[in-house]
């Protein structure tokens, strides 16, 4: 697959496709958003306010400008049905895959990490992932749905299995999805403790990360869907990507910015330095 640069890119991904090492897209759904939907406005705003950033991260002492990384734009996407919007992703990411380059996904709601994990996990069978989140993600269902931004970590279990899944700053959730993840994944409520004995154990292992941005407290991360106080600091998340750089990530995404529920604009900001700290952290090693 040969993909031409999208018009409006995020800052220092105007490279060729073929010479890029990780792709960026953008799947601008929110069809099943259980209370305040919008964020399939994110990929959007965040490309142009990508440049109120520069390309260096101070924090990783690295610069876009140094890799090669492609934006591909969004999918564009039907409205109404779930299930073909999931199967257009899959089959975007696959090309990715096939073309040994790293997608990172930019959402959406949480769902639209579903396609992704599925596509990466036909290469990687022995795959782990990070899951960064205020809520469990973990319902059987919602209201009799069973592909929901609220159900996507129970689908994705589904097909990697037990103890594959570990999941940091949870803090919200039905009472029997926390007693379900006792039997079937790692599950750290409330902060991210212990993620470096973790990222230890998955060093030389094929790793996805999928970042919920309402894992970030609400005082400095308002424009989400459903807001949870009691979350962690932007300082807390630039340590957790830190450690990404001794990773095998070989697929990652950023979800659940609503950007119109935050006015000044600092919520966007902040999914946008999250992303580049994240680019970076996984084109480094690639």
């Amino acid at each position: 697959m040969v993909l031409s640069k999208n018009v409006s890119t995020f800052i220092g991904l105007d490279n060729e496709y073929e010479e890029s090492k990780v792709v960026v897209f953008g799947c601008p759904y929110d069809g099943t958003t259980s209370f305040r939907p919008g964020t399939r406005f994110a990929p959007g705003v965040m490309r142009s306010e990508s440049f109120g950033l520069e390309t260096y991260s101070p924090y990783l002492d690295l610069d876009l400008e140094d890799y090669k990384a492609f934006d591909a734009g969004d999918l564009e996407f039907p409205f109404g049905n779930t299930e073909k919007v999931l199967k257009m992703i899959e089959d975007f990411t696959d090309n990715i895959v096939k073309d040994n380059k790293v997608p990172i996904m930019i959402g959406g709601e949480h769902l639209v990490t579903l396609p992704v994990i599925k596509s990466v996990y036909k290469r990687h069978k022995d795959l782990y992932i990070l899951h960064f989140d205020a809520h469990t993600d973990l319902r059987e269902d919602y209201l009799g749905e069973k592909l929901s931004h609220a159900t996507v970590i129970r689908r994705a279990w589904e097909f990697v299995g037990d103890n594959r899944i570990y999941q940091f700053g949870i803090r919200s959730g039905e009472k029997k999805e926390f007693e379900w993840a006792k039997e079937h994944t790692n599950l750290t409520k409330f902060n991210c403790d212990g993620l470096n004995e973790v990222v230890k154990y998955l060093k030389d292992k094929p790793v996805y990360i999928t970042i919920d941005l309402d894992i970030l407290d609400p005082s400095i991360f308002p424009g989400t869907g459903t807001i949870e106080p009691g979350g962690i600091f932007f300082s807390d998340m630039i340590k957790i990507i830190s450690l990404f750089k001794e990773l095998n990530v070989v697929g990652a995404d950023v979800v659940e910015l609503s950007p119109h529920y935050d006015a000044s604009g600092a919520s966007t900001a902040v999914a946008c330095k999250v992303l580049r700290e994240l680019i970076l952290s996984i084109v480094v090693n690639k």
